[in-house]
């Protein structure tokens, strides 16, 4: 078994193994939510707000935010083209 660390996700602690990517440690926390994320509802972020891709590894003490987005489409180019 691979070794486990915490991270957070919208401020709530979860467990995840080594080489766990971000929308693997969202899943971790609520499977819907990141059902949502996949369907492109909304995206990722780190913990200063920057966008974080969901096939990003995480590591002990990351924090991910799951934004789900009021608009229909989910993410926009605009979003897509922040540096």
């Amino acid at each position: 078994m691979a070794a486990a660390f915490r991270c957070f996700v919208n401020d709530a602690g979860v467990a995840v193994s080594t080489g766990a990517r971000a929308l693997d440690a969202v899943r971790a926390h609520d499977t819907s939510l990141a059902e949502r994320i996949e369907a492109g509802e909304g995206h990722l972020t780190d913990g200063r707000g920057l966008p974080l891709p969901p096939e990003s590894p995480v590591g002990p003490g990351d924090i991910i935010r799951a934004v789900i987005s009021a608009r229909r489409g989910g993410r926009t180019a605009e979003f897509d083209a922040l540096p």
